[in-house]
């Protein structure tokens, strides 16, 4: 389960725990095997598991909707493409007039020294690019908008 090395007064232990419940922990110590009991349970530390959702940008078709990945349900309005987090633009990928298709790549960004690309989650036509290469831009901020 876990191995120690101590050393006390000059002594040299190799400490191997073997195994814990409740209060009882066997235990091995250089070689020579004991059970030992404890005064009270032994709670075992519990690290809780971080889970982040994946950032994927947003072409709401109004900035009061959410800011999922729904692709709006209106056809022939504008979505707008959102950044989903604080970064700056790397590179853009398309121009104004420029036809996407869903999961083409429109735009890379770099936030904290890692690059993110963003896709399009619609088909459609470019109609707008709000941001340059090299702008620094924050979360919700609008990059791009998408017509039909």
């Amino acid at each position: 389960m876990k191995n120690y090395k101590f050393t006390i007064h000059g002594n040299a232990y190799d400490v191997n725990i073997k195994s814990v419940e409740d209060n009882i922990i066997e235990l091995e110590i250089n070689g020579s095997e004991y059970t030992v009991e404890v005064d009270k349970a032994i709670q075992p530390v519990k690290t809780p598991k971080l889970v982040q959702a994946k950032a994927v940008p947003a072409t709401d078709s109004t900035p009061s909707e959410s800011t999922g990945t729904k692709v709006s349900s209106q056809k022939g309005g504008p979505g707008q493409v959102k950044s989903p987090l604080p970064a700056t633009v790397l590179e853009i990928f398309v121009n104004p007039g420029d036809e996407v298709k869903v999961g083409q790549k429109i735009m890379l960004l770099e936030a904290m020294k890692m690059e993110n690309s963003l896709e399009s989650d619609r088909d459609g036509k470019v109609i707008s690019v709000k941001v340059r290469p090299g702008q620094n831009v924050m979360e919700g901020d609008v990059l791009i908008e998408i017509g039909e």
